[in-house]
């Protein structure tokens, strides 16, 4: 079987998740990894990654990386696509796929030009839950869907860190919006916003209410409604106010109402399907975009969600922030 080598550009949080589910592919190989933390790169090593890099640069002249898995911050994404496209190298992209529009225009320009394949991730397309609900959807079961809800609350970068006793300090680019491109609504809005399009087609129009709970220069919490060229419309809301996790859509249609959800097990759940199965059900969705990604590689295919995908969702976040409602 021919497998892909892999390289891992960013081992932060997803990164090491990325990195922890590459090994499970039965027709991939982590052959490299990248991150500016020697910490995070003796973890690497601790995983059996033989090469490693504080500079991605020198990872992307490796000539043995056939692909590369980037999970940098969101600021970070047009110069490693540019080199990694430039390189010959597949990416996988973690989105949001940049920080704004002409940005994303300039990322898909060159994998297109260079001939690589652009993959954003976007794991609740391989939720099987999602893909029921839009099994049923696709086919009837549900009818016309007269309005969707959409809501997707965390704690974003305010959840409780600790290692022992010692607080772990938020990055800083976490706060700064030239670096993330916004607030709540890009971190966790491009994910619902991209699941809606999969379900009904492109936004063609959206309004938006920011909320300021930390009184921090961007929102950490939105409401927009958004109508779909099939006429469907949309309440979309997500936060960062919350400790506790909550990701939903609720379909209200013609012939019946459906509901689909994506949480996290109780630790015990967690506990035991790590024993059982090496990953808790929570995160599947992450390995089998990762398996796409290789397969569609192999195989000469293209993804399900393209940097094409990316560029829409961030239009239409792009347009919310300018179509604001000031409900004072």
């Amino acid at each position: 079987m021919q497998k892909v080598k892999l390289g891992i550009i960013g081992l932060g949080y997803i990164g090491l998740i990325h990195l922890r589910h590459s090994l499970k592919l039965a027709n991939a190989e982590v052959v490299a990894a990248a991150d500016v933390s020697p910490k995070a790169l003796e973890q690497a090593k601790s995983y059996g990654v033989r090469k490693t890099f504080s500079d991605y640069s020198d990872l992307l002249k490796d000539p043995e990386v056939d692909a590369v898995l980037v999970s940098l911050p969101t600021h970070l994404h047009l110069k490693c696509a540019q080199g990694a496209a430039e390189a010959g190298k597949d990416v996988f992209l973690e989105k949001p796929i940049a920080t704004n529009v002409s940005e994303a225009e300039e990322i898909i320009a060159l994998s297109q030009k260079n001939n690589v394949k652009l993959m954003m991730g976007y794991p609740l397309r391989f939720n099987k839950t999602f893909e029921s609900l839009k099994m049923d959807y696709d086919n009837g079961l549900i009818g016309d869907v007269e309005n969707a809800h959409a809501t997707y609350i965390s704690s974003g970068p305010f959840f409780h860190r600790a290692e022992g006793y010692a607080p772990v300090p938020v990055p800083e680019w976490w706060f700064n919006t030239q670096s993330t491109g916004g607030g709540v609504l890009v971190d966790l809005g491009c994910h619902v916003i991209n699941l809606l399009r999969w379900f009904f087609g492109e936004i063609v129009d959206i309004q938006s209410y920011f909320g300021h709970r930390f009184n921090m220069d961007f929102e950490d919490s939105a409401m927009c409604l958004a109508k779909f060229s099939c006429g469907t419309t949309s309440l979309i809301n997500v936060g960062w106010f919350s400790q506790e996790y909550l990701l939903r859509v609720d379909f209200l249609g013609s012939v019946k109402h459906a509901s689909a959800t994506h949480m996290p097990p109780s630790q015990i759940g967690t506990a035991y399907q790590m024993l059982t199965k090496g990953i808790s059900n929570f995160f599947v969705p992450h390995l089998l975009e990762l398996q796409h990604f290789v397969d569609c590689i192999i195989d000469d295919t293209a993804p399900v969600s393209t940097g094409l995908d990316g560029l829409r969702d961030l239009e239409v976040i792009s347009k919310a922030y300018k179509n604001t409602i000031n409900l004072m």
